[in-house]
């Protein structure tokens, strides 16, 4: 496994566990929203860089995500 799939996947284990925890939905209710979330496409694209960031940052732009519909990025 590449090192950029292994931080993916990391990454995308915290943001399911992440959801099932605030949202207090069932793993699979979880999965379903990150897996066709447009941030999940983002993160898995290595031109983007977002793998590298923690797996909060991350999630802060997925709940941004499935709030407005779309991801918001503050700072610049």
């Amino acid at each position: 496994m590449s090192k950029i799939k292994a931080l993916v996947e990391g990454v995308t284990h915290d943001l399911i566990a992440y959801l099932m925890d605030d949202s207090r939905i069932s793993i699979e209710q979880a999965m379903e929203s990150v897996y066709n979330s447009a941030l999940f496409d983002k993160l898995s694209d290595p031109e983007t860089g977002l793998y590298r960031e923690s797996s909060a940052y991350v999630y802060t732009l997925l709940k941004d995500e499935l709030e407005y519909g779309r991801i918001i990025q503050t700072e610049v």
